[in-house]
């Protein structure tokens, strides 16, 4: 199987490379990122050599440029984890969240119908549900949970789901969409709650919360996700939405405890700041459809997840000190031979 993975080069994307070129060898990976702010060409440092991987620089909302791709590669399946997907971003910026969530994913569903594909695979996430009351704690979402936006982003996600089922009722696409609750685990770029805190702590640094931190979210290990869409695209249904959710609510301000005291720092860093407009109050996934249907539940509780996590972090400092720095765009430039 011949695979195009779009946004490979990113937090999710880039670990769903490393599974796929372990766990089936045979496959072979087309990874295509434009490496704006958060793809990061040294998260795929480790498998640039192998013979069934390649790399190509590009943007999904290029319509020639994709159209070409195609034409070349000729893909099997293709996974869309292409997104600007920052919530802040979005509030401040909204526009180029329209052009790469909406515009870039029908780009990719015109190529795969023109083209042919066996599936096309939308990564979304649960934030195209809106948000749940924190004192109902037996509320969860479900496939059929009514989509309702709180954000530029969430809705450029919504967006973009529409149209993966539209492409399916009316010209047969073979389509699946995920919806997953917050990711956590290797390579997250450190502008996002768990590996901000991380290395804000590990510099001293104050540790700002919005609100009193009461926000609450179900935390998914990022390599329980990864292997919920190896399933889908091999197994799952075609048309179907499938939730993947972690079983690991905790409110954000005892995220940041927890990794305060894993790193031995003192609490006095954390600092509560004025709440983010709009800021979604509770997620919560029911996967039970994905468990019937295909066996998957996740692997890695929060308590085990997030020491891995943070021990991760630890480990690899220069990876998320290069992008601290900005020396991680020297590196891309490097790779191109342009410096």
């Amino acid at each position: 199987m011949k695979l195009l993975i779009t946004g490979g080069a990113g937090f999710i994307g880039g670990n769903f490379v490393h599974r796929i070129l372990r766990q089936h060898t045979e496959d072979t990976v087309i990874c295509l990122d434009a490496l704006t702010y958060a793809g990061n060409r040294e998260t795929l440092a480790p498998v640039m050599d192998n013979s069934h991987f390649a790399f190509i620089k590009g943007d999904i909302a290029d319509r020639a440029f994709v159209y070409h791709l195609f034409e070349v590669e000729k893909p099997d399946v293709l996974v869309n984890f292409a997104a600007e997907s920052h919530v802040d971003r979005s509030i401040i910026d909204p526009e180029i969240f329209l052009r790469t969530n909406i515009m870039g994913t029908s780009v990719l569903l015109d190529a795969c119908r023109i083209y042919g594909i066996t599936r096309y695979h939308q990564v979304s996430t649960d934030e195209v549900y809106g948000d749940l009351p924190l004192d109902k704690p037996d509320q969860f979402f479900t496939e059929e949970t009514p989509l309702h936006t709180s954000s530029p982003y969430s809705a450029s996600k919504a967006g973009a789901d529409l149209l993966v089922q539209a492409y399916y009722r009316t010209y047969g696409l073979p389509v699946t969409i995920s919806r997953c609750s917050n990711n956590y685990g290797p390579y997250h770029f450190p502008e996002k709650l768990i590996p901000l805190m991380i290395t804000r702590a590990l510099q001293d640094k104050p540790l700002p919360v919005y609100g009193k931190g009461a926000n609450v979210r179900d935390w998914l290990y990022v390599e329980d996700h990864c292997s919920a869409i190896d399933l889908i695209i091999r197994s799952g249904r075609v048309g179907e939405i499938y939730n993947i959710g972690g079983h690991n609510e905790q409110t954000n301000l005892s995220v940041v405890q927890t990794i305060v005291q894993a790193l031995g720092k003192s609490e006095d860093l954390i600092q509560f700041v004025a709440d983010r407009p709009g800021h979604d109050r509770r997620y919560a996934i029911d996967p039970t459809k994905i468990r019937k249907e295909l066996g998957w539940e996740p692997t890695t509780r929060f308590t085990e997840g997030i020491q891995k996590t943070i021990a991760w972090y630890l480990n690899h400092k220069p990876w998320w000190e290069h992008i601290l720095s900005g020396e991680y765009k020297n590196y891309d430039r490097k790779m191109q031979g342009e410096l």
